[in-house]
């Protein structure tokens, strides 16, 4: 196959992000059915463009292909939530504990540099909005950079995206005040600290809330669409 014109290939990396970020934000809701032409027109490019933002978007898990269906939202389910919860645990606590054996000065003052970005970066307790979603990608995986294993640090990346729906999720329908800027500098301060059983505590607690409060988000969605 020809390599795509340059024109072409800005156009579908362009529908790429636009769409991702929709996902993301739960603009384009879970499990909800992708109408190519409709996303064309929204877009402003070709339906083959669609196509192939939708086929990225498919290997990431965001978007489900079905054969002669089209494209829809994967959908978000409690059973979904535990388990990416359960793994994300087993990963992310291994990239940490590498990262806090071999990490440097370099590492922590990137870690002090996100915590402070974060910390101060405007967010409402309703709707976090995408500037605090993106130092909040960037403050999780500063804790992380150090861990010497490229592949870990991929599949963390993976489950970390997918997390973020279940975020906005929570955000949007939970009832419950959290104060993330204490959770994150205390896990900061842990983790520069070198203790990594406190560090290990702090990252799995900060997680399994997450969950707890994602799955009683989903009841409360479910119970407002009934």
């Amino acid at each position: 196959m020809g390599r795509m014109p340059q024109d072409a290939t800005s156009l579908t990396v362009s529908a790429y992000v636009r769409l991702r970020s929709d996902i993301l934000a739960g603009r384009l809701p879970a499990d909800g059915k992708l109408k190519i032409q409709d996303l064309a027109q929204y877009l402003g490019v070709s339906p083959s463009v669609v196509r192939e933002a939708l086929s990225r978007l498919s290997a990431e898990a965001l978007v489900i292909a079905e054969p002669q269906r089209g494209f829809r939202v994967a959908p978000i389910n409690a059973a979904d939530v535990s388990d990416l919860t359960a793994v994300r645990i087993d990963i992310e606590l291994k990239c940490m504990h590498r990262a806090m054996k071999l990490g440097g000065l370099k590492w922590e003052a990137a870690i002090v540099a996100a915590d402070h970005e974060l910390s101060h970066t405007p967010h409402d307790i309703r709707d976090l909005g995408d500037d605090w979603m993106i130092a909040h990608a960037k403050f999780h995986a500063a804790l992380v950079a150090a861990c010497d294993s490229p592949w870990l640090l991929r599949i963390r990346d993976q489950l970390f995206v997918q997390g973020e729906r279940y975020r906005r999720i929570n955000v949007r329908m939970s009832r419950a005040d959290r104060d993330l800027r204490a959770e994150h500098s205390a896990l900061a301060q842990a983790i520069l600290g070198r203790d990594v059983k406190l560090a290990t505590d702090l990252m799995t607690e900060h997680l399994r809330l997450t969950e707890v409060l994602t799955l009683q988000s989903l009841k409360l969605q479910d119970a407002a669409v009934a």
